[in-house]
């Protein structure tokens, strides 16, 4: 007799996540709904931008079943390393879940953000590590349960419809686009 499988989004909420301090340095942990409750709790988190061939960045629309922030344009992907888990390995593995896609990950800063879902009544205050990567070869193949849409755009255009659309994108992507774009190779 096979188990029925559980709701991904709900099986995330139970994770752990490591509380940070201002200046990012671990204080201890809780679960995800827990840190996502109003108002608060800073947390580690991560933000992956992958640029392909020609410079363009892959989106993702996040899908429906998002605790935070369903349905709006989203860097590559994101998540929450485990307590003392390496943000690098945490992502990697982020990556393949929601996209089915490996790459070298390079970090290249991190920012602090506060958030709150408007949709969902949850709030985003995290201590988000920015990674870039190249998009390989092999198509993006994503999780449904994750991604609802997913497109490449020029940054440049990708800016202006941040800036005639915000309310289409997570709080957080400028800021990743901001981080991701000046570490970029040219």
């Amino acid at each position: 007799m096979t188990q029925p499988m559980a709701d991904p989004s709900t099986d995330r909420e139970a994770l752990l996540v490591e509380l940070v301090d201002e200046s990012g340095r671990a204080t201890g942990a809780c679960s995800v709904a827990e840190a996502h409750r109003p108002p608060g709790i800073l947390h580690r988190a991560f933000s992956v931008l992958l640029f392909d061939l020609r410079g363009h960045v892959l989106i993702q629309q996040r899908a429906a079943a998002k605790t935070r922030f369903p349905l709006q344009w989203a860097n590559t992907c994101c998540g929450h390393p485990l307590p003392g888990q390496p943000v690098t390995e945490a992502a990697a593995i982020r990556l393949r879940e929601e996209f089915g896609l490996a790459a070298e990950l390079t970090e290249v800063g991190a920012f602090r953000y506060r958030a709150g879902d408007a949709s969902t009544g949850r709030v985003e205050h995290e201590y988000d590590h920015v990674l870039i990567g190249t998009l390989g070869e092999h198509p993006p193949q994503p999780d449904p349960a994750e991604i609802a849409h997913w497109t490449l755009l020029s940054p440049a255009d990708l800016r202006a419809d941040l800036a005639e659309s915000p309310g289409k994108y997570t709080p957080w992507l400028a800021q990743v686009l901001d981080l991701a774009e000046q570490a970029a190779p040219s």
